[in-house]
């Protein structure tokens, strides 16, 4: 197969400013076989087939707005392709070579009971589900719930229920991405095709097919629950075995090696070999673990607020006043360095979506984003975040960062008498407590869970607030209306990633407990679905390069 990058077609609208959609515009397959013939010099009958690799939407000429295609063209005669890349003069043009993903053969020894995995987020379902599929029978542990019962409990929270501690946007089958845009792009390079091989399995298992060639793929909540059940009822065909409501309580160690799996303090599991994929909030596993000095160190995250606008707004800026609202609700991805010295940035951008009570634990309050695969709430939120580092926490210690979390989350409580507190960017920036809107071009609250109006100032530290409005007014010269004085902010976003690294050495394992492997985004090492279920991938393959099933 031959490869084709940078085939720019323009999006066309007609008479009454209507979007053309895909089957009436020229983008069709016909239209892109007849471009990949004419930059290869072949004749169209010469085309076997044509795949998308990459799709993107080009505004930076805007009214003018392209699409940009990366091909991948299959000539009738395979023979001739390496002739035809030779001969060609586009430079966009070459031989196409895939990163094929390869689970590696198992080891000699085999392994003496079922590998565990504690925790069902995408590092422990991926994990989960690369053992099960090459017959390793692994047993999954999840302290939450199925996501259908989890569903239930985290809408009844939002309904003004009661806050189940061990079913929430926290915890639960699928982990708390679950509850989140389901964005699926990741910065880690990848030499091993992991990647790729982590949206062809979420395409399996029934995501839209779009998200293996989007250059910011995404699934959407509503789509990711029956996609992670999905994986479930696979790892249980293939041998694995799902247990809900089954809490990690403790672990049996002997002379520095992994005996057991303690559940619900009263089950020991026998296990030499246990992924610990607990996610960022399992704070109460991660006191377990400095209690039984598994090494640990506090690191940098970072902390905010959510911020609302219109969709409309971020749409008009991305592509234009003329035909904005008549494309898909555009993201942004936004970075300032403040005088402060602290970096502010956008991050978990939902376009279309809502802001959510993302909170696990009782007298706290965080927030996080979410949106449907429609992403067609009208309204766009991101957090708006700011690096803190181990010298902010104010104490030591490898859970000193999970004390500076509850803190700003105990304060947010507080601020919001139990509730989301909302503010809005005017009131924020004098300092005074915000009431409900009386201004039509105010924006209204697109939360799930219960909110308040409120005075957000003091909730972060000084320098913290002071570095978040210089973001704000620097993010304002690039989108004109991002710091308007009607902009909702909703706190607090403490959230963004674990504030504690699960140390690991070369061989993925916990280096006081062997058979022990920190994994994902809660041990330190991911931020986002696609990197959790990639680190997921490469804890499996290292048991299986030690032990045959």
């Amino acid at each position: 197969m031959i490869t084709i990058h940078q085939i720019k077609s323009e999006i066309k609208f007609d008479e009454s400013g209507r979007r053309l959609e895909l089957r009436d515009m020229l983008d069709s397959k016909d239209f892109l076989r007849k471009k990949a013939a004419k930059i290869l010099g072949v004749n169209l009958t010469d085309v076997s087939d044509v795949t998308i690799l990459k799709h993107s939407i080009d505004a930076r000429k805007k009214p003018q707005i392209f699409q940009v295609y990366t091909l991948g063209v299959t000539l009738k005669d395979k023979s001739l392709e390496d002739k035809i890349v030779k001969k060609c003069k586009n430079n966009n043009a070459a031989r196409y070579a895939p990163q094929i993903y390869q689970f590696p053969v198992s080891g000699e020894s085999r392994l003496p009971q079922k590998p565990v995995i504690i925790g069902m987020g995408p590092a422990g379902l991926f994990c989960g589900y690369m053992l099960a599929r090459h017959g390793y029978k692994p047993i999954l542990l999840e302290r939450g719930f199925d996501v259908d019962t989890r569903t239930r409990d985290v809408e009844a929270y939002w309904n003004g229920g009661r806050l189940n501690l061990e079913s929430n946007v926290q915890f639960g089958e699928g982990g708390a991405g679950t509850f989140s845009d389901g964005k699926l792009n990741t910065l880690v390079k990848d030499k091993n095709g992991r990647n790729a091989e982590v949206l062809r399995i979420f395409a399996e298992f029934g995501a839209p097919e779009q998200i293996l060639y989007e250059s910011r793929p995404h699934i959407g909540t509503d789509i990711l629950k029956r996609v992670v059940a999905n994986m479930r009822n696979d790892i249980i065909k293939n041998g694995g075995e799902v247990r809900f409501g089954a809490k990690v309580t403790g672990l049996q160690i002997r002379e520095g090696v992994l005996s057991g799996v303690e559940v619900n303090d009263s089950e020991m599991i026998p296990a030499t070999q246990a992924v610990l994929a607990i996610g960022h909030s399992a704070r109460d596993t991660f006191t377990y673990l400095d209690q039984i000095r598994v090494p640990m160190e506090a690191k940098a995250f970072a902390v905010g607020v959510r911020v609302q606008h219109p969709q409309r707004l971020i749409n008009e800026c991305m592509y234009g006043v003329e035909h904005g609202n008549k494309l898909p609700a555009a993201p942004y991805k936004l970075t300032a360095q403040t005088s402060t010295g602290r970096g502010v940035y956008s991050f978990c951008m939902c376009p279309g979506g809502y802001i959510v009570n993302a909170s696990s634990e009782p007298g706290q309050i965080a927030v996080n984003g979410m949106s449907d695969s429609d992403r067609g709430s009208g309204h766009a939120n991101s957090a708006i975040i700011v690096q803190v580092t181990p010298e902010d926490y104010g104490a030591d210690g490898p859970l000193a960062g999970v004390a500076f979390q509850r803190r700003l989350e105990e304060k947010a409580y507080s601020i919001g008498h139990g509730c989301v507190p909302v503010q809005y960017y005017g009131d924020y920036k004098r300092n005074q407590s915000s009431q409900n809107p009386v201004d039509p071009g105010s924006s209204q609250p697109c939360i799930k869970g219960e909110y308040v109006y409120a005075n957000l100032r003091g909730l972060l530290p000084q320098s913290c607030e002071q570095a978040l409005m210089e973001g704000m007014e620097q993010f304002d010269r690039t989108i004109k209306g991002f710091a308007g004085e009607s902009v909702l902010l909703a706190g607090v976003e403490s959230r963004t990633s674990s504030p504690v690294r699960i140390c690991r050495d070369d061989t993925l394992q916990c280096p006081v407990v062997r058979g022990l492997y920190p994994c994902g985004e809660g041990a330190g090492y991911a931020g986002g679905i696609t990197s959790a279920a990639m680190d997921g991938m490469r804890i499996a393959e290292q048991i299986a390069m030690q032990f045959k099933p």
